[in-house]
């Protein structure tokens, strides 16, 4: 469900657009609560089948805010430059920035584990690896401290999506001054 936000203008609605943006974007930020403060991690994630998929370590400090409450918030946001105006106030920056607000399940299906981590290694290491990654690997696999690997993922129930397009003509760059915009 896509929700309102308050500069109507900036709202994006394009589904093919934001489903582009996250196939495509590298690093997301994971929104936690321990009950009193914010906690937010950087992760590598993949889009896929409307639903955000992620993997870690099946301990640490997330798991266990995860554990005492599943509820989340997942922030993707890229910054395409600093758009220029002879007056201050009128600076901006052009960029892009999805909000989801969902539970985080544990995948305990090895075949859709598999595909999730198949996709990761697809989108960040395209072409690197010859063969398809195995159910077997999957299911056997140990850190270096012996943990196994745990797949998660969320499926948004709320989403919204903001965008200011990059406009050519207003990029800031090195050497430009404000005597060549007036």
């Amino acid at each position: 469900m896509q929700k309102k936000i308050r500069k109507e203008k900036l709202m994006c609605t394009d589904e093919k657009r934001i489903d582009e943006f996250l196939s495509n974007a590298r690093i997301g930020y994971l929104g936690l609560t321990d009950g009193e403060l914010p906690y937010v991690v950087p992760l590598n994630f993949i889009w896929m089948n409307g639903a955000i998929y992620f993997h870690g370590a099946q301990e640490g400090r997330k798991i266990e805010l995860i554990r005492a409450n599943p509820n989340c918030c997942f922030t993707v946001a890229e910054e395409y430059g600093t758009l220029v105006s002879p007056i201050p106030a009128k600076t901006d920056t052009a960029y892009m920035s999805v909000m989801m607000f969902g539970v985080i399940e544990r995948v305990n299906d090895i075949i859709e584990a598999t595909s999730a981590l198949q996709g990761m290694l697809d989108k960040y290491l395209p072409g690197y690896h010859n063969n398809k990654l195995s159910q077997t690997h999957v299911e056997k696999y140990r850190s270096s401290l012996g943990s196994h690997t745990a797949v998660f993922k969320i499926i948004p129930k709320v989403r919204t999506a903001k965008e200011n397009p990059l406009n050519p003509q207003r990029i800031f760059y090195p050497g430009r001054n404000v005597e060549m915009d007036i």
